[in-house]
């Protein structure tokens, strides 16, 4: 059934009827008087009549299919799907001339494009509407199936009511009210979905908005209060051990490196396994690892029986972090917490250089111009730190395992745990406690305690003759009156058969003239007394041939391994030695 029919003994006309027909010879155009009791009984079932007096208590004030909204401003808006029929009428606040629909129905024109319904809650009950006694679950059936049905609602003691022509008088309520549902074009359906995305796009843009500042902010906030908490982490350490350190200067750098967490360590370690053991020194174990971001490290973890201690530890921070070359192992960071101490650097694939001078198979990867490289990249190292870095540094314990050597074989010097800082006034300076490594030690250090950039000068001209030789300055060790490896240079050369002592992997015709010279700096390098050794400038000149004419040879400093532990060091002994009889103890060696 397409329409709403009612009694005709109620005086209610068929649902379809556009315009009420009046009574035959009257003239009024109101509506009968039994429809205008009806929608006042409706008004009042409703408790829709408002108290307080506005402008949409006149009636229609915002014209056909306008909405008056006292809390609004301005107080009339068009329905959904309508639009003002005049636009600067209506923008003038003169809303009489009221609202017209963007778009045509649908309704029979068989382009299967259903009208739908939209839903207005907490409206008054408009003039005009027509009562009916549907069900409430067939009354949008109803309306829809009739082309003439404009808008419908429900009431609960009056069943279901539907509006045809214009609507009218259309008041918002603060509270109460019906759900007035307004036929719309199947075209307004599309648009209120666009709306309601635009608006979702909208709300999701700035919730994102919102999201990335807190985000930032709390980024900014986490590495302000990390860098804090770093800094107290890093003053609380040297307080701690204030009579070892150098004062401000290390607080300053110790705030300016990073300070890793232990986990994060112990993840790129794979918690410190065996497999990712690179080496063993006298500070304690190496391990190689890997951060997230997927770059190698070398972690040096501080022994806890380790003889070096924080003193050393705290030395090697603080030293490093003020060292930046090409020829000098790069420090990414440290740890602490509790006893937990550990060095972070950049990984070296090829590790240190003793792995492949002192090995028969990886030595051969070292040709001449291989070794000549790392001799010159050592003294570039060495001269960096005596004289071109803003501090003056001392090394202590220059050997092939304190090497490092990169992917294209360039060496690194590393282990700065024994290094000096020297005033930019002070050439020499003693100690009670002599560390370092036997063999590279110089007689002045080794007896006296006496160190100077002279006994770096020494040590590399120990390492000079074993990358040359391939061979440990100590191995020849054998029984007390054995020669080392100084003293069997120095034998060769003076019986003119120095290249005996050149590894075969190297011994070309080619470059016989350049490795011997090499043997002269070396010689030039481990004089017994220190002032007669060149400084890494010259030695450095020598080796790039700004030197042509190299001063004479002199015989090396013989220190011979004999110990006589009742012997205490004299640090200023005026006592004389012989260059070939010196005894000394008390040495902390270093693997």
């Amino acid at each position: 059934m397409g329409e709403f029919s009612t009694s005709k003994r109620h005086g209610i006309s068929n649902f379809g009827n556009d315009q009420y027909q009046p009574e035959k010879g009257s003239s009024r155009k109101s509506p009968p008087t039994r429809k205008l009791a009806f929608t006042t009984r409706i008004n009042k079932v409703g408790k829709q009549r408002r108290v307080q007096e506005s402008n949409c208590d006149t009636y229609n004030y915002c014209g056909t299919y306008g909405i008056c909204d006292s809390n609004n401003a301005p107080i009339c808006t068009c329905l959904k799907g309508f639009e003002p029929k005049n636009i600067e009428e209506w923008n003038s606040q003169n809303w009489t001339s009221g609202c017209v629909r963007r778009a045509s129905l649908q309704c029979g024109t068989g382009k299967g494009k259903d009208d739908w319904f939209l839903e207005l809650q907490m409206t008054n009950t408009p003039s005009y509407s027509t009562p009916s006694f549907f069900p409430k679950d067939t009354c949008r059936t109803q309306c829809i199936n009739n082309c003439s049905c404009i808008a419908f609602a429900y009431v609960a003691s009056l069943s279901c009511i539907y509006w045809t022509g214009n609507l009218t008088g259309v008041v918002r309520l603060s509270s109460g009210g019906t759900n007035l549902y307004i036929r719309q074009a199947h075209s307004e359906l599309g648009r209120n979905k666009k709306d309601f995305k635009v608006v979702i796009s909208v709300t999701v843009i700035v919730g994102v908005i919102i999201i990335a500042i807190c985000a930032y902010i709390l980024k900014a906030w986490t590495a302000k209060h990390t860098a804090r908490k770093k800094q107290s982490k890093a003053k609380l350490l040297l307080n701690k051990e204030e009579n070892l350190l150098l004062g401000d200067l290390k607080i300053a750098k110790l705030e300016k490196l990073p300070l890793f967490d232990p986990r994060i360590i112990a993840t790129a370690t794979n918690d410190f396994s065996i497999a990712n053991k690179l080496g063993q020194g006298g500070f304690g174990l190496v391990y190689k690892g890997e951060l997230q971001d997927g770059q190698e490290i070398a972690v040096k973890r501080l022994s806890r029986t380790s003889k070096q201690g924080l003193e050393e530890f705290i030395n090697e921070v603080v030293v490093i972090s003020n060292l930046q070359h090409r020829n000098l192992v790069k420090l990414l960071g440290f740890c602490i917490e509790g006893e937990e101490k550990m060095l972070i650097y950049e990984h070296m694939p090829n590790k240190s250089l003793d792995a492949f001078i002192y090995d028969p198979i990886r030595k051969k990867v070292l040709d001449w111009k291989n070794r000549l490289n790392i001799i010159k990249g050592i003294a570039c190292g060495l001269l960096y730190l005596h004289r071109d870095s803003r501090l003056k540094i001392i090394h202590r314990d220059l050997k092939p395992s304190n090497i490092l050597l990169d992917d294209q074989l360039n060496p690194e010097i590393s282990d700065f745990g024994l290094a000096r800082i020297f005033e930019s006034n002070e050439d020499e300076s003693n100690t009670q406690r002599v560390v370092g490594t036997y063999g590279y030690m110089p007689t002045e250090y080794a007896m006296e305690g006496l160190f100077s950039k002279k006994s770096d000068v020494f040590s590399f001209g120990v390492l000079l003759f074993e990358i040359i030789s391939g061979r440990k300055n100590i191995s020849l060790c054998d029984h007390e009156h054995s020669l080392n490896l100084l003293e069997l240079a120095w034998k060769l050369w003076n019986e003119d058969g120095i290249k005996s002592l050149i590894d075969v992997e190297i011994c070309d015709p080619v470059y016989i003239r350049d490795i011997v010279r090499c043997i002269h700096i070396g010689f030039l390098c481990v004089q017994d007394h220190a002032i007669a050794r060149p400084s890494m400038a010259t030695v450095n000149s020598m080796l790039n041939n700004h030197i042509a004419n190299l001063p004479p040879s002199c015989q090396p400093a013989f220190i011979q391994r004999k110990f006589v532990p009742s012997v205490k060091l004299s640090h200023k002994s005026n006592r004389s030695y012989s260059v070939n009889s010196i005894t000394f103890t008390n040495i902390q060696g270093r693997s």
